[in-house]
Parts: C-alpha cells; sequence; structure tokens
C-alpha cells in the first residue's frame, strides 16, 4: 500500500510517499479501507515535535510512529477474530492519536473499542474525517436540537 511516511522531525518536506506493508488485523483489531482523512494541528505539532515535549510521547530523537493522521474514515476491510462491534464494509470515523496514528495511509489497522464509531449515513467520508462530531456526541452528550459554541474549531 502507500503511505505518506516520516524518519525525522522537521517541516513537510521530511514527508515521503512510500511502498509500506498493509497491515494485519490483530485479533481485537479492524482494518479500514481510507477513504478520506484530514490534518489537524496535531499532526503539525507532531510532525515538527514543536512544542518539544511533543517528543515524549512520540519519540525523544526520531518519530516513533512512522505514518502521521489522526482523523480518519473509511470501509472496514477485515476484522480481527474476537472484533464484534464491526463487520466487513461498515462505514466508519475516528481518532487515532491514541493507537498509533496511521491515517496518511491506504489502510490502517485499530483497536475496535480504542478508536473508531460507525459513520452516519447522512454524512461523506470527508464530513467525517473531521471528528468533532464524535467527540461532542460521545463526550459531551450533545443531543439534536442543542446549540453548541466552537471556540477555536481546532
Amino acid at each position: 500500500m502507500k503511505a505518506v511516511v516520516y524518519y525525522e522531525y522537521g517541516s513537510p518536506d521530511v514527508l515521503q510517499l512510500e511502498e509500506v506493508e498493509t497491515p494485519v488485523p490483530a485479533d481485537d483489531e479492524v482494518l479500514i479501507k481510507i477513504e478520506a482523512a484530514s490534518v489537524n494541528a496535531g499532526d503539525w505539532h507532531i510532525l515538527r515535535a514543536d512544542p518539544f515535549l511533543v517528543r515524549a510521547v512520540s519519540g525523544l530523537f526520531k518519530p516513533k510512529h512512522r505514518i502521521l493522521g489522526t482523523d480518519v474514515s473509511g470501509r472496514v476491510e477485515a476484522v480481527g477474530s474476537n472484533v464484534s462491534r464491526f463487520h466487513i464494509g461498515d462505514e466508519v470515523f475516528g481518532d487515532l492519536s491514541r493507537c498509533g496514528f496511521g491515517a496518511f495511509a491506504e489502510y490502517v489497522s485499530v483497536p475496535e473499542k480504542e478508536a473508531l464509531i460507525l459513520k452516519p449515513d447522512y454524512m461523506t467520508f470527508e464530513q467525517a474525517a473531521v471528528t468533532a462530531l464524535q467527540a461532542l456526541r460521545n463526550k459531551g452528550h450533545i443531543e439534536s436540537g442543542q446549540n453548541v459554541l466552537i471556540n477555536g474549531a481546532s
């Protein structure tokens, strides 16, 4: 599969398009064929390792995860033997920041319970790649008809 990878911190000039192995889902993971991904401020900070404390999570001297990308949407391509929430063909979206990133590729394998939810039918893959809806619905318990002020929109 093709992926945008990097081997050192820096500007976008350190990013390279390469052929890498397609991930194989573990027993508790789902393999997602990525349809859309968005770039957010977290990706930018990790790429540059700025602020310096980013290195505490992403690798002190060089990046621990070679493929960036937090916000993702796509279709479930394969499931591990212990996966029960998702099925092949399900359309999903989520935030990969807690499970190794990887949205800037053709496929990503992620833990079933860690990062994904089903994509609503009314949303496009591009709309779903921006995961604010997930945060508002799951963490903020926002319901239809309520008003929300988004300050910063990041």
